[in-house]
């Protein structure tokens, strides 16, 4: 289920995602959106709605860059650590957090923030893609695919996400739409 996209331009973060919630060959389009704002971050989720609802409602992220990091070159380290350590926090007081072995699993998702396109995988990773661009969720092959073939043209950033959402809804029987976007500035 899910195709969540995002794109760095300018300094910007945009994402989008689609409306899917699948379960087997049962598909719902959910009122619900799997993109948003939280304080200075956007966010797109796959994995779970429940997770998505706990980052969206009661997470409550750390300020970008606090606790005496000075630069932006820092932001992966922030990112792996101090927000890292807040999600886990908040999805283990939320019941979603899973152990096994004394490995804790979480969900996937995107986080843009200060410029930024950051990918958390289920088992907490931190990861930023050098293209600039990222997908996640059962038609991000596809995603991927719209977002390389539009790199080098001039459309702008929130029509090649929303033309990659498009392609990933056209080939992947987990991804529909209507499609929700969100943007952090720079």
């Amino acid at each position: 289920m899910t195709a969540i996209v995002g794109l760095v331009h300018d300094g910007a973060v945009f994402l989008g995602g689609d409306a899917a919630g699948v379960s087997g060959y049962s598909l719902t389009v959910r009122a619900d959106a799997k993109v948003f704002s939280n304080g200075p971050y956007v966010m797109g989720f796959t994995s779970s709605f429940r997770m998505g609802q706990l980052l969206r409602y009661s997470f409550n992220p750390p300020a970008p860059l606090g606790q005496g990091v000075e630069n932006t070159h820092d932001v992966p380290r922030f990112m792996a650590t101090t927000f890292v350590d807040a999600v886990r926090e908040t999805l283990k007081s939320g019941g979603w957090l899973k152990k096994d072995s004394e490995r804790e699993d979480g969900g996937t998702f995107l986080v843009g923030v200060r410029g930024r396109l950051f990918e958390i995988s289920d088992d907490f990773q931190v990861g930023e893609s050098a293209d600039g661009y990222a997908a996640v969720g059962c038609g991000h092959e596809i995603a991927l695919g719209a977002l390389y073939a539009t790199a080098k043209t001039r459309m702008a950033p929130q029509r090649r996400v929303r033309f990659a959402l498009e392609a990933a809804e056209r080939f992947s029987a987990g991804v529909r739409g209507p499609f929700t976007y969100a943007e952090a500035a720079p």
